[in-house]
């Protein structure tokens, strides 16, 4: 069988076309070769094999934070980057046998840092220059990838750009190309482990992608590509794997574990369905899991048809973890079986950085630093995220512009187009600020330090209060109107305690072609603070119908905020804000606060404004 390509076949595309009907012999040796430098195997004893693998690496290369220029750390201490996971793959295949290893990723690799923007956007691979990522993956020896949703965001001949690089394949079983409804990219492939004195252990890795790639990459994969479920494309494949001679099957499926779609019922395939695939699909051994950006060492499901576990494993994201897959098969007449299956995860903080991938990237390294660290526009006037949690600042009325008239583009022309925009920001980060002068994109960047992603949803009045009614629930009822200091008045507590809220669940929310102006009473109870909500400055009409600009961990559920998971999405592109904003000072060159920023919401005790004092 052969794969369909939408663009010219090259070497490394006929590759992961022959892949999925073929074999390709592990660690790239002959079988001789291979079989030279295993010590003879005795029969009736298992054989062990070990898949590694990483998922959501998203362009992390080296463990480092371009936007705060600094080596990446977090309160839970972790590290990332392949330079990282490098040395923890060496390590494994020295202590289990080179010969006995594997390594495949879940999908989303392109997308996600400065260094991934850098050779999509500025100088992109589509020029020549070999992508960071392909770089790293090739240094480390991966076997195989799936595709992620973020591997779509910059068009698909990028994505083949990047195919191409690769000494490896891309699969997808469920990326179907939409003229012929073959696979645009190999479905698996099947790697050949050699076994001293018997025939070889041929291990079967398929690759499924996420469904929501139609939704979130539409305006680039309308027409070209579609995207059908997880466990409709799994049950076709795996039959034609284990038909082949398979002995193990291993899927790599960019599709978090816990059943769920942040798009609702906008298509008849779960986002997230990793456990699905385990409990309806026979035949298949264990899942290495992304997409959720969660950690999981193991957790084991039962096959419904047969009544076997299926071990899943997600390791975390951008390359903190490493999962490993053990497998014990043993000999059964004259095929190999699978004994028992477990799964582990090792941490990227417990080793230095490998430094072949650091020499082999150090320059890339360099380059995309004097990008961040570039002048990409100036501002008026300094503006502040130190008081963002409880006064109105120009800083968050500038992330509510950005993402307002993001949405706005968006939409027009469609029937949503005619409706009055709003959107909401959160304090993310108390110390960020836009300097008065010159400005850098780290500069700007720091308004924005999470991954987060756009939609647009419609909410009406009534849902727009009760949406503020909730972000609220952050401050604590008080008497008079102090003067307080923000301790006094707000629920932070870092670490989150069971009452307490962080910050970045308090969510302010602005008007783009008119003001949306309230108040918020701290000595009323949490769910009635909401007072002279106005729109343009007449009172918002409680029926009436808005378009929200929101962040994707927002309108999935995160925080616990009414009506967003069930709102209608009438844009969700997967552009990261962060880069939106980074876009928009490339593109308008200044920043002028004075004509942008309002005073749009206040605390007030009993009507009257209280009285703050840092």
């Amino acid at each position: 069988m052969t794969t369909p390509m939408t663009t010219p076949v090259t070497r490394r595309t006929m590759l992961a076309s022959v892949a999925a009907a073929g074999a390709l012999t592990a660690a790239g040796m002959s079988p001789a070769e291979a079989s030279s430098r295993r010590p003879p195997h005795r029969p009736g004893t298992p054989v062990k094999l070990t898949i590694m693998g990483t998922t959501d690496l998203h362009g992390c290369v080296f463990n480092w934070d371009y936007f705060k220029n600094t080596e990446y750390n977090d309160s839970a201490a972790n590290d990332i980057g392949l330079a990282k996971v490098a040395t923890l793959v060496e390590a494994v295949r020295e202590q289990r046998g080179r010969e006995n290893t594997l390594m495949i990723d879940a999908g989303d690799t392109i997308q996600g840092t400065p260094l991934a923007y850098y050779f999509a956007r500025i100088a992109p691979i589509t020029n020549g220059h070999v992508h960071p990522m392909a770089a790293a993956m090739n240094q480390i020896g991966y076997d195989a990838a799936a595709l992620g949703n973020h591997e779509f965001n910059y068009g698909i001949p990028l994505l083949r750009a990047f195919a191409d690089q690769l000494d490896f394949p891309l699969l997808g079983a469920n990326a179907l190309d939409a003229h012929t409804g073959l696979p645009a990219f190999a479905p698996y492939i099947i790697k050949t482990v050699m076994v001293e004195g018997e025939q070889p252990i041929k291990v079967g890795i398929l690759g499924l992608t996420n469904p929501g790639i139609a939704i979130w990459d539409k305006a680039n994969v309308e027409g070209k590509m579609s995207f059908p479920g997880l466990v409709e494309q799994a049950k076709i494949w795996v039959p034609r794997m284990r038909a082949s001679g398979v002995d193990v099957v291993i899927v790599a499926a960019h599709s978090g574990a816990v059943t769920s779609s942040s798009y609702g019922d906008a298509l008849p395939y779960p986002e997230n369905a990793a456990t699905l695939v385990a409990q309806q699909v026979p035949g298949i051994d264990a899942i290495l899991v992304g997409h959720a950006h969660q950690e999981i060492a193991e957790r084991r499901v039962r096959n419904e048809v047969t009544g076997s576990e299926v071990v899943l494993t997600e390791p975390l994201r951008w390359g903190m973890r490493l999962s490993l897959i053990d497998l014990a098969l043993v000999k059964r007449g004259n095929r190999w079986v699978v004994q028992s299956v477990g799964s582990s995860i090792l941490n990227s903080n417990t080793v230095a950085e490998d430094p072949h991938v650091k020499e082999l990237l150090t320059a890339d390294h360099d380059t995309v630093m004097t990008y961040v660290n570039g002048v990409i526009g100036s501002c008026t006037a300094a503006m502040s995220c130190a008081t963002a949690r409880y006064e109105d600042t120009a800083a968050l009325d500038f992330i509510n512009l950005v993402q307002a008239q993001a949405v706005r583009a968006a939409i027009a022309g469609t029937p949503a187009a005619d409706l009055p925009i709003l959107s909401i920001a959160a304090p993310f980060y108390k110390d960020a600020n836009i300097p008065f002068g010159a400005v850098s994109v780290r500069d700007v960047a720091g308004l924005y330090i999470y991954d987060n992603t756009l939609l647009g949803i419609i909410f009406t009045g009534a849902q727009v209060k009760e949406y503020l009614e909730k972000s609220a629930v952050y401050f604590k009822k008080v008497s008079g109107t102090g003067p307080f200091i923000p301790s006094d008045l707000t629920n932070a507590v870092t670490p989150v305690a069971p009452n307490g809220t962080p910050d970045y669940n308090y969510d302010v929310m602005g008007g783009l072609d008119a003001p949306l102006t309230y108040d918020i009473d701290v000595a009323k109870a949490p769910g009635s603070r909401i007072f002279n909500l106005k729109y343009g400055g007449a009172d918002v009409d409680l029926a009436a119908e808005f378009v929200v600009a929101i962040n994707n961990y927002r309108q999935s559920g995160g925080g616990g905020f009414p009506g967003v998971k069930t709102a209608p999405v009438v844009y969700n592109a997967q552009a990261e804000i962060r880069q939106l904003i980074i876009d928009w000072v490339t593109s308008h060159k200044v920043i002028d606060p004075p004509t942008f920023a309002s005073m749009d919401w206040q605390l007030v005790s009993g009507g009257t404004p209280v009285i703050i004092t840092p």
